[in-house]
């Protein structure tokens, strides 16, 4: 639930990294918190609260996605490859199943604290 919230704190926060986890984590929530809003929006005749949230993670859900971009060594801006029909998606779900690039790479530190320095990692 941390990594929910920690998406929503840096809702607009394009820059650093995002570990695979973070990412995931967040979509997992959001997609449970959509569900739910879903059903009670079904229940009650409207779609009033979907639309509410679905507009106040918007930002946050490409932030967060452009900063898991950056673990792996691309930019944000490869999200718009997503507008490709079927391919786009399929690429850039890989991109984003993929493990961090090891060590500092030019959008900052690696979240996980792993320098890439694999005798220091076995002491």
């Amino acid at each position: 639930m941390e990594y929910y919230i920690d998406a929503f704190k840096k809702y607009a926060d394009f820059t650093g990294r995002a570990r695979r986890k973070a990412y995931w984590m967040f979509a997992l929530f959001s997609f449970i918190v959509s569900i739910i809003l879903q059903v009670i929006d079904a229940s009650l005749g409207s779609v009033l609260l979907g639309t509410i949230y679905g507009l106040a993670a918007f930002i946050p859900n490409i932030a967060v996605a452009a900063r898991r971009l950056h673990d792996t060594g691309r930019s944000g801006w490869w999200q718009l490859i997503a507008l490709i029909p079927i391919l786009g998606w399929i690429v850039l779900l890989v991109f984003l199943c993929q493990d961090s690039e090891q060590g500092t790479n030019q959008f900052g530190e690696n979240p996980k604290g792993d320098n890439g320095d694999i005798a220091a990692t076995m002491a």
